[in-house]
């Protein structure tokens, strides 16, 4: 792989070492804020649920174990619809894919206002499911063809921290709607949850057409100069494949795919534990207030951003991604084995919690520079689409397991568990079969 310095002195790309990281830092102050606000909308529609859940189980007569199903089949919709989304993006674009996917799963999301059954909940979450298929590999394939294999840890993980800073602005903001929408119309404050946060995705969609350009060459906000040196630098390191696939068939026979899809699998379990039952977990430790369960959960996501940010910086600083990825998902292991263990505390509960999203959190941008390491061209479009929809199923298990395990147990320890031995699966799986180059 190449470096800087040799990207750089290349007489082709036409900018030395330190004007085309000045290009880099331009596209990335451009582009990543804007997708991190948009991944931060498709969580929070994901997510909200949730929150939702603290009185609409309760409305609708639903148990824990429906809610746990519905909130779970969201990614069988999602598996199902990965692969060709993002297969379709590189046919046609991201910008046409990423308006399409936003504008749509905004409008599931208002639709989840009207369930009132739980076959209507099952098919409102798995329509969220395919219609926010593509987004996330979508975008990490669209960083793919701005920024070379050396910044993409580093890349990956600023917009990985939307992850995060949903969990921070999702919290409170649920909490203040579902205080200050009680009451309000005929609708129920859960109700105004999904329609409030639905609203904005749709909004966004329209802005993706004209914010955002498809590759370096369409980006009039860099000079000739520029989008010459980065296309050219690009195309270097693409040149220079060695053993990457670059057919979508050689992708799928290769066992790099299936392994990262497994260690994947293990990471999500975690990050949909997080994501899903962190307000239910709040509550069960004593905590009854909406917006203080909307604040609280917000803490572990805090910790969890500054994680992400400086593990996926550190990873590229020293070139290392096995042990950065391996350490993350062992910490989540031990921090949710305490918080199944602290649930009679509080403090500690909550505590544990935040070490737990600490280690989830801080895996996700490294883990994603490995698959770019072996895939390219087509592979790299359906790899990480394969990767991302099979590790997704995840999002089905966990939430699942748990409200079955919390139904027949009647707590939450025996679910943090399960998801703390997938955690450690992670590890295993990275330190025993990932090469170290």
């Amino acid at each position: 792989m190449m470096n800087k310095s040799s990207i750089a002195a290349s007489p082709s790309v036409g900018a030395d070492a330190n004007e085309l990281k000045a290009t880099y830092t331009k596209i990335a102050w451009r582009l990543i804020p804007f997708l991190v606000f948009l991944f931060i909308l498709a969580w929070l529609d994901r997510v909200n649920v949730g929150f939702a859940k603290l009185h609409m189980l309760q409305d609708l007569q639903f148990s824990e174990a429906v809610y746990g199903l519905g909130a779970g089949i969201f990614f069988i919709g999602y598996f199902l619809f990965e692969v060709p989304s993002n297969l379709l993006l590189e046919k046609i674009g991201a910008r046409k894919t990423l308006a399409r996917i936003t504008i749509l799963w905004g409008a599931a999301s208002i639709g989840m206002a009207y369930v009132t059954t739980p076959t209507q909940f099952y098919i409102m979450r798995f329509l969220l499911g395919v219609f926010e298929a593509g987004f996330f590999p979508g975008v990490v394939l669209y960083l793919t063809y701005w920024f070379p294999a050396e910044y993409r840890a580093r890349v990956n993980g600023l917009f990985m921290t939307s992850f995060a800073l949903a969990g921070v602005v999702g919290g409170p903001l649920a909490g203040l709607i579902l205080n200050g929408m009680q009451g309000v119309g005929h609708l129920a404050n859960w109700q105004w949850l999904f329609i409030i946060e639905g609203i904005p995705s749709v909004i966004a969609g329209l802005f993706v057409l004209k914010y955002l350009p498809e590759k370096p060459v369409n980006a009039k906000w860099l000079t000739p100069q520029e989008q010459q040196a980065v296309t050219r630098a690009l195309e270097i390191e693409n040149s220079q494949t060695g053993n990457k696939h670059l057919s979508f068939k050689d992708a799928y026979r290769n066992y790099g795919i299936w392994l990262c899809a497994a260690v994947y699998f293990c990471i999500v379990s975690g990050n949909a534990t997080i994501a899903f039952w962190s307000p239910s977990i709040i509550k069960d430790i004593g905590i009854n207030n909406d917006l203080m369960i909307g604040v609280l959960s917000a803490i572990p996501f805090i910790a969890g951003t500054i994680a992400m940010v400086w593990n996926g910086a550190h990873s590229d600083k020293t070139g290392e991604r096995r042990l950065h990825c391996a350490i993350a998902t062992l910490v989540a292991c031990v921090g949710l084995i305490a918080t199944g263990m602290l649930l009679h505390n509080a403090l500690f509960a909550l505590i544990a919690l935040t070490v737990a999203s600490i280690g989830i959190l801080a895996a996700f941008p490294v883990f994603w520079s490995i698959p770019a390491a072996f895939l390219a061209g087509t592979a790299a479009a359906g790899g990480i689409a394969l990767i991302n929809s099979i590790g997704n199923l995840a999002g089905f298990v966990a939430p699942y397991m748990i409200g079955s395990l919390k139904t027949s147990t009647g707590s939450l320890s025996s679910g943090l568990y399960f998801v703390a031995a997938l955690e450690i699966l992670a590890s295993l799986l990275v330190i025993l079969f990932i090469k170290k180059r």
